[in-house]
């Protein structure tokens, strides 16, 4: 599919599509259409005993009903704890996190890399005066440089400007600022052509292994580690060159039980909702 939109020349499209295809849309247009149904201008049906679907007219309304409660009933779901942590688990696999023993296992290792996918960037932060990241990319970013201390491996870092963005610093600038201003630590590579997880995939494959790098461990949220994988697998593939890529997730939630207060709704919940349908969408696109 990504190729397909790549040899249509509409990759532009990409986000817009996204933001249609995931909720709340589809369920705000399933609440519409019921209640359209319900109050729009019905057929008239003739009187035929009290049977309950015999008119054109009450097979609408129970349509309409039925439109609208299961658009209602999948909102309240959508922005649920507990069927957005369902979904990633389901539909995502995210691999575990590093454990201790790997992290030790990686210290001083030759020609191995930290590499970190960026998730976006702020154009303006009113509070700094200038470009930021975006939480989730902070989030890998910081994770990225506490490996990095934790194992003394060098960090890259992969991010353009994605479909859509506006004109500006990229990712990668903001990046490399931050990490030096905030953390203290130099980002060794700085991959600023990417616009989605394909193109981290294959432009920072070819930075890593013209430099010698033959092991990447790749920093993303658990959610994204799936989809970023097969892009390396395809980009292996695809240039014929051999990099062993390790998933080093972050942002997973802890096993537990469900409770009351996952079955309401919330930001988080939303929030993990679409993420999990997003990279399901991703990787069924091939981006």
């Amino acid at each position: 599919m990504n190729e397909l939109f790549i040899g249509l020349g509409i990759l532009a499209w990409k986000p817009w599509l996204g933001s249609l295809l995931l909720p709340p849309v589809p369920l705000l247009l399933l609440v519409l259409v019921g209640v359209w149904l319900l109050v729009g201008r019905r057929q008239p049906s003739r009187p035929t005993g009290p049977t309950l679907l015999r008119g054109p007219s009450q097979r609408r309304r129970v349509l309409g009903w039925a439109c609208l409660l299961a658009g209602l009933i999948g909102l309240w779901l959508a922005a649920t704890t507990a069927l957005g942590a369902t979904l990633v688990r389901v539909l995502t696999d995210p691999p575990p996190p590093l454990s201790a023993a790997q992290r030790a296992g990686l210290r001083g290792a030759p020609h191995t890399a930290i590499l970190v996918l960026g998730a976006g960037r702020q154009l303006q932060a009113p509070e700094y005066g200038t470009a930021d990241l975006r939480p989730l990319t902070l989030q890998r970013l910081r994770y990225g440089l506490w490996l990095a201390r934790q194992t003394g491996l060098p960090v890259g870092y992969s991010g353009g400007l994605g479909h859509g963005a506006s004109a500006g610093p990229t990712e990668a600038d903001v990046a490399g600022g931050i990490a030096e201003r905030d953390f203290g630590l130099r980002l060794r590579w700085l991959e600023d052509q990417s616009r989605d997880t394909d193109e981290n995939a294959r432009f920072s494959l070819r930075l890593l292994h013209a430099d010698g790098v033959q092991t990447v461990v790749l920093v993303t949220h658990d959610f994204h580690q799936r989809r970023a994988l097969a892009a390396f697998a395809r980009a292996s593939q695809r240039d014929g060159v051999t990099m062993a890529v390790l998933p080093a997730p972050l942002g997973g939630r802890a096993a537990s039980a469900l409770g009351l207060a996952d079955w309401l709704p919330s930001a988080d919940g939303f929030a993990l909702t679409r993420n999990a349908l997003h990279e399901w969408l991703g990787r069924l696109a091939g981006a």
